[in-house]
């Protein structure tokens, strides 16, 4: 039997998806049980910026609690998930032969973008986890090509995570703060992607700081929507998608979240 994994893609949403219930918390639990045990997680998080592709290397990654302002009750979480040290060395091969400069980091953590939906997938938090880093400088394309280029773990039972957002304003997020009517241009461009993701054309998806409706209000700056472009990439060119969450909080950060088979 073909240990093949499916590729995910999470609009992690506010760090409270950790001590709050929430539909989306759930979604991201029900997937996690309906799937084989992962060999390991890889985690593509928003959070985690660099100039070439990283891979954590840790083999007991620190949680980072990489925000301010919110109840002490998160930092108080530690998810001690273990590293998997073997599985950067493969994917930066993969990375390397496909042509990408990059390069494994031995210290990083895992930030809220990892161990927030981490911690509802595997509560246990027994399954080896390591990340990778986005490049905002480089696009679209460049992610996609990422995603191809380590799709081949899925044979290995490594579960490639893409973690962002759908939509991510945050000063219209904390102007909407107590409205729950969605604002116009997140559906939009919301809708405008999910009709492309679903569908295609990947070269108007790839495209999508030119041609989607209010891009640059939706993603005043890239880094929460390209770990979906690696997700895409690693689902090739023929996936089946289905939906696993959906909705907008504060009527702005759209909470889309898929499986690619």
């Amino acid at each position: 039997m073909s240990n093949r994994m499916p590729v995910l893609f999470l609009s992690h949403g506010s760090p409270m998806h950790a001590i709050e219930p929430s539909a989306a918390a759930l979604a991201w639990a029900k997937v996690a049980s309906d799937l084989p045990r992962p060999r390991a997680v890889l985690m593509v998080s928003a959070h985690w910026n660099t100039d070439v592709p990283l891979l954590g290397g840790s083999a007991q990654p620190e949680t980072i609690h990489d925000f301010g302002g919110f109840p002490e009750a998160l930092y108080q979480i530690h998810y001690a998930a273990p590293g998997a040290p073997e599985v950067p060395q493969e994917a930066l091969a993969l990375l390397r032969e496909a042509g990408f400069t990059a390069g494994i980091d031995g210290c990083r953590g895992l930030d809220h973008g990892a161990w927030v939906p981490l911690l509802k997938m595997y509560p246990q938090a027994d399954v080896p986890v390591l990340q990778l880093s986005v490049q905002p400088a480089l696009g679209a394309a460049h992610h996609y090509a990422l995603g191809q280029a380590l799709a081949q773990l899925r044979e290995a039972g490594v579960l490639i995570v893409g973690s962002g957002h759908m939509t991510h304003n945050l000063r219209d997020w904390f102007m909407q703060q107590g409205r729950n009517a969605t604002v116009t241009y997140a559906a939009e461009f919301r809708d405008w992607v999910d009709q492309r993701v679903r569908s295609g054309p990947l070269d108007e998806l790839l495209a999508w700081e030119e041609l989607a409706p209010h891009a640059r209000r939706a993603h005043p700056s890239v880094e929460h929507f390209l770990p979906l472009f690696v997700a895409l990439g690693a689902a090739g060119p023929d996936y089946r998608v289905d939906s696993l969450c959906s909705g907008f909080e504060s009527g702005v950060l759209a909470m889309d979240a898929y499986r690619f088979a």
